[in-house]
């Protein structure tokens, strides 16, 4: 089993490399654009998540810039780990000036070679790194390098070619080079809703010696299973899945009220800003709320009206 239905206490293991030698599937929250921050990583945290990333950080702008440091990256001595931090890079220095700032306080760094989005292409991020193998291993390369902590991780998260062979040849180039391991979401850059090739992970999982997550389109702790058993995988990344029920991996169906609660005590901890506080809400309360509830809830406008709704309609 992925996960059980009781809240379980973060694993005391020391780094991201030990969960993947621990023999269980590792449960993985993805990067995700505002919303995969420090409150929202404390909460999954709390619902047997193993492993946490923090959102796409372009490495260029966070190396140049102390106000996009101090907005892009914020964690915590408490909890905040095993932590992965995502970067959005091109030049291997750069990556390397990146890694070096947050190696201290985070167990890892990740290259973005997955991003489909048109501005990160056109800028040379993102998954047009997958047509790039030698660039991938360059970067790679350096951060090894220069990254004295043996136990600091160096992952890549990519899409697959059109022809696998391109994408086994990129993991094997990856690999060769000191990576951790590969997260595979398991559609080519220009898929977005369509069918995902869990297929093509698991020839990349028999393809190569290191970990290898599955990622993509899995929304429940049955799908995680499913997904797992289908590739081999040896981690199991969740994204929208984990927005709808962060209570997902320790074995709900749907988010559960004890899980709203937390998010709300977490979240006013944190100083988290009311549209992003509200965006999350919205997300989990998405299944257990009516087309009538839905309106009234998704239009508040500040954090006193939310909390009243909700003390009023769920008693939290």
């Amino acid at each position: 089993m992925i996960g059980d239905i009781v809240e379980t206490k973060q694993c005391q293991l020391k780094d991201a490399m030990d969960l993947f030698h621990s023999g269980q599937v590792v449960k993985v929250c993805a990067p995700m654009v505002r919303y995969s921050k420090l409150a929202f990583r404390t909460l999954v945290r709390k619902y047997s998540c193993d492993l946490c990333y923090t959102p796409m950080i372009v490495a260029a702008d966070f190396v140049r810039s102390a106000k996009a440091r101090d907005s892009e990256f914020t964690t915590n001595k408490v909890g905040d780990h095993p932590l992965i931090v995502q970067f959005a890079a091109k030049e291997a220095q750069v990556l390397c000036d990146a890694a070096r700032i947050v190696c201290p306080f985070a167990d890892g760094i990740d290259l973005n070679c997955g991003c489909p989005q048109r501005w990160a292409m056109a800028e040379g991020y993102g998954a047009c790194l997958i047509n790039k193998p030698e660039l991938v291993r360059d970067m790679v390369r350096h951060v090894r390098n220069q990254i004295d902590n043996p136990r600091f991780s160096v992952s890549i998260k990519i899409r697959i070619h059109e022809d696998l062979k391109r994408t086994v040849d990129l993991c094997q180039k990856a690999e060769a080079t000191g990576v951790s391991w590969i997260t595979v979401h398991g559609r080519s850059v220009e898929e977005r809703h369509q069918p995902v090739h869990y297929d093509a992970i698991k020839i990349i999982k028999q393809s190569m010696s290191i970990p290898i997550v599955a990622n993509g389109d899995i929304k429940t702790l049955e799908d995680a299973e499913n997904v797992h058993h289908l590739t081999g995988a040896d981690g199991i990344m969740v994204a929208r899945g984990l927005l709808a029920n962060p209570a997902m991996f320790a074995g709900y169906e749907e988010t559960p009220l004890r899980c709203i609660q937390d998010w709300v005590d977490i979240a006013l901890e944190h100083g988290t800003p009311f549209t992003c506080f509200h965006h999350h809400l919205m997300y989990m309360m998405e299944r257990i709320t009516s087309k009538q509830e839905k309106k009234v809830f998704n239009v508040l406008s500040s954090t006193s009206a939310v909390l009243d709704y909700l003390n009023d309609h769920y008693g939290v």
